[in-house]
């Protein structure tokens, strides 16, 4: 599948990398990809993004992702879920994070601050594997460039992705405008 993948769809990948080794994760997840997508510059998805004016919106939507993380990547409708039950999201988390430190609940890191070399040793040198959301982006991307007939795979499918798959993403994204209907007026309409 990565063969098909161009440049920018590739520096996603490799900037989705660089994300989790960054914080210590254990995988690169679907949080990591759309961070990826918002460090990109002059490629489909980039483009898309500016149009639909997130440009100058991209750190509130880092900080919306990196609050999904604190929160183990638990949306909105997953907190109201829990609260319905009598569960306190914020105050499990505040609580976690006050025994643990910041970010202790994110869904593969080690918590905020810890460092490339931290991660690196973590895996004996090697990188992160993709976890569960991010395989599921990476397939769903190669779904949705089947669909339009294309022969490549770009940022722009992946961004796609993100946003018809349920979860912290679509959520962050659907909150800054940028929606599938969104994103596909934009680049195809």
């Amino acid at each position: 599948m990565f063969e098909r993948f161009t440049k920018d769809a590739r520096a996603v990948v490799e900037g989705a990398f660089d994300h989790a080794q960054g914080e210590g994760a254990r995988s690169v997840d679907a949080e990591h990809l759309l961070l990826a997508v918002l460090d990109r510059e002059g490629s489909r998805a980039s483009f898309a993004l500016s149009a639909l004016g997130l440009a100058e919106r991209r750190e509130p939507v880092r900080r919306a992702v990196e609050e999904a993380r604190r929160r183990a990547g638990l949306t909105r409708a997953d907190t109201d879920a829990l609260a319905g039950l009598g569960i306190d999201v914020s105050e499990i988390v505040a609580r976690v994070e006050e025994a643990h430190g910041v970010g202790a609940l994110a869904m593969s890191g080690a918590g905020k601050g810890a460092s490339r070399t931290d991660g690196a040793s973590r895996w004996g040198g090697r990188r992160p594997g993709f976890g569960r959301t991010a395989k599921k982006v990476l397939e769903q991307s190669l779904r949705m460039a089947v669909g339009r007939g294309d022969r490549h795979i770009g940022d722009e499918h992946l961004l796609l992705a993100l946003t018809v798959l349920p979860g912290a993403p679509a959520e962050v994204l659907a909150d800054a405008g940028v929606t599938h209907a969104s994103v596909t007026r934009v680049l195809y309409g």
